[in-house]
């Protein structure tokens, strides 16, 4: 699957990963929409490394869920990092 297929695919996957973990992000909407796109590469590139071949191509529901599940992992990381460095003294 091509680049500009998992960054449309990536979008999707940020807005989904959103609505799976509603609350307020330290960098807002866009910056959720960006680590939908880098969760779903993420995503994607693992599910190729541990799995092999090309189980993840094409735009269908594995490919949605591998990457909602990419951005789920980024975003809750990112929470995790942000959250606690905004609320330091």
């Amino acid at each position: 699957m091509g680049i500009l297929s998992w960054i449309v695919v990536g979008l999707i996957a940020g807005v989904i990963a959103k609505l799976l973990l509603p609350g307020r992000d330290p960098g807002g909407c866009i910056i959720t929409m960006l680590i939908g796109i880098a969760g779903a590469i993420l995503g994607g590139f693992l599910v190729g490394l541990f799995v092999g071949g090309n189980v993840v191509t094409g735009v269908n529901v594995t490919t949605i869920l591998v990457a909602v599940v990419g951005a789920i992992i980024l975003l809750l990381l990112y929470r995790l990092l942000l959250g606690r460095r905004a609320s330091s003294p």
